[in-house]
């Protein structure tokens, strides 16, 4: 299973005068190729993890998510055919946007002191009749 993920540079902004004011961080662009056609987000939402918590492991078998912390960070462990593959997002980690496919079982983690603040961009739109969380059996993974 081939799993990808995009990382997302600052890029600084400046006032007139040309001193940096700040950055921002392009996350989504129809041009930039991350998503297939097809498969581009229909909805974004935050989803927020408190310090130490953890949100799963579930699947889904209707939707993809993309996954970027924007505040805080945050761990992404899927479960593949090839074992559990771990992925960071956030302040430290170039805020690394994370394809979980439909049918991969997930869990995110937040690894800081602080609230994570994690975007989902799902395709489709996630709804709250769409009963497609499921449960996903972590037993035999092992943290380090």
């Amino acid at each position: 299973m081939d799993i990808r993920t995009q990382k997302h540079p600052k890029i600084a902004t400046k006032h007139q005068d040309g001193l940096v004011n700040g950055y921002l961080i392009p996350l989504y662009n129809i041009h930039d190729g991350f998503f297939a056609k097809g498969a581009e987000p229909k909805q974004v939402y935050l989803t927020v993890i408190n310090p130490s918590e953890k949100k799963g492991p579930h699947l889904h078998f209707i939707r993809t998510g993309f996954f970027t912390c924007i505040k805080g960070n945050i761990k992404v462990v899927l479960k593949t055919a090839e074992g559990y593959k771990e992925f960071y997002s956030g302040e430290n980690h170039d805020f690394l946007s994370i394809e979980v496919p439909v049918g991969t079982p997930a869990l995110l983690v937040n690894i800081g002191e602080i609230e994570a603040f994690v975007l989902n961009m799902p395709n489709p739109a996630w709804t709250p009749t769409m009963d497609d969380e499921h449960a996903a059996d972590f037993g035999d993974y092992m943290a380090d």
